[in-house]
């Protein structure tokens, strides 16, 4: 599957929302619309909505119900921080946003744990030849994340 544009913050959202309605999860959705609201405008001038080029910044923020628990947060700036059980992958591109939803829910991602270095390490494989790799670092993983294991 090709990987589809997503030029804004909505069109994101609405591709999670698809997605969320395809493996039956409820969700829900928080926007932050303009430059005094959301989180990495520190350029904008103090109590301005509008960045110095004219724009209204919009970014997201989405919750989705099950197992396991994931939220994403969706940046003006075209990228996203999605949490999985309580491990973040940060700077995930918003492109890459919906396969890597897919690839959590429809049972791809997988944990692989090391003796050593000692670790436990959450796999989340994307089409492209694309993979995304981050450490858990609690000290009581969710049994999601236990049942998920595989091999290193």
């Amino acid at each position: 599957m090709q990987p589809t544009h997503l030029p804004t913050t909505e069109s994101a959202v609405r591709a999670i929302r698809a997605i969320a309605e395809e493996y039956r999860l409820p969700l829900t959705v928080t926007d932050d619309i303009g430059a005094d609201r959301t989180s990495r405008r520190t350029a904008a001038d103090p109590f301005s909505s509008l960045d110095p080029d004219g724009s209204l910044p919009h970014e997201a923020f989405v919750a989705l119900d099950g197992t396991p628990a994931v939220t994403v947060r969706l940046f003006p700036e075209e990228d996203a921080e999605i949490t999985v059980d309580r491990v973040e992958f940060h700077d995930v591109p918003r492109d890459a946003v919906p396969a890597f939803l897919r690839s959590v829910y429809g049972g791809l991602a997988h944990t692989r744990g090391r003796f050593f270095p000692p670790g436990l390490w959450l796999v989340v494989p994307v089409p492209g030849d694309t993979t995304y790799k981050e450490l858990v670092t609690s000290l009581h993983p969710t049994s999601w994340l236990l049942r998920s294991a595989r091999n290193a």
